[in-house]
């Protein structure tokens, strides 16, 4: 009698391992996440978070099969990104994700500039509006997302902040691919607390550039900069500011424009 009470007891302690053990969650299973306890100030640092310097990425050897099904959905992933452009709603994740592989093999991090998208080769890179503020930002997108017919992009959390969208669920955007050809981009350069000075350094960087500089008064204050742009990102951007650092003419400040 003993030993079948002992034998139901052991049962009982297996059934229960077995009903407590945790189940393994797909990323795509989970439709609630959460938002990182954060100070306003973390909050503001994200909101003033550089966008990624955009470059021409080779499409990842994972995440781009031909076609794949979620919840017994199929969907074709795209062979271009080029001249990919929609309107719809935009949601975020954050917590629950974080550290998760994202389909390209590498972890998710909330608090960097990327997405996920359904059909997009990845990565590749976008620029995400939100039509109610104006506000955007470029992400880099390597992930597979989100799986509900009225969304079209899924952005990582600090994404959600630079759009001033994070307090809701989604948010009305566009999402336009850009390649490193197409980003554009102003250069502020310097402060000077005199117009001559100011017009005598546009002088000075415009004969050994060969660009076209402006002298601009900030708005609010007796102080003039430079500008140049918008000009395309990559190997121009960086031989100017070279010429700046050598000419002395102070900080470069690197802007995205549309």
């Amino acid at each position: 009698m003993k030993r079948l009470v002992w034998i139901a007891v052991l049962l009982g302690l297996l059934v229960g391992c077995a009903s407590q053990a945790p189940r393994k969650v797909s990323r795509y299973d989970q439709d609630q996440d959460a938002a990182p306890v954060l100070t306003p100030a973390a909050i503001e640092q994200l909101a003033n978070l550089e966008n990624p310097r955009v470059v021409d990425l080779s499409p990842s050897t994972r995440g781009n099969p031909a076609t794949y099904n979620v919840w017994g959905k199929d969907y074709t992933v795209l062979s271009s990104s080029q001249g990919y452009l929609e309107e719809g709603n935009a949601s975020w994740y954050g917590s629950k994700f974080h550290g998760r592989l994202t389909s390209s093999g590498e972890p998710f991090d909330m608090f960097t500039l990327t997405a996920a998208h359904r059909s997009l080769p990845i990565p590749v890179f976008a620029r995400v509006t939100n039509l109610t503020n104006g506000k955007s930002t470029v992400v880099r997108i390597n992930d597979r997302g989100p799986f509900h017919s009225d969304r079209i992009i899924d952005l990582s959390f600090a994404a959600a902040v630079k759009l001033d969208f994070h307090e809701n669920g989604t948010a009305r955007v566009r999402v336009e691919t850009i390649s490193e050809s197409m980003e554009k981009f102003l250069l502020e350069i310097g402060d000077f607390d005199d117009l001559s000075r100011a017009r005598s350094a546009r002088s000075q960087l415009e004969v050994t550039s060969g660009a076209v500089v402006k002298v601009v008064k900030l708005v609010g204050a007796d102080v003039y900069q430079l500008q140049v742009g918008p000009m395309p990102g990559g190997a121009p951007i960086e031989r100017l500011k070279a010429l700046v650092a050598t000419l002395g003419l102070g900080q470069v400040d690197i802007r995205a424009v549309e």
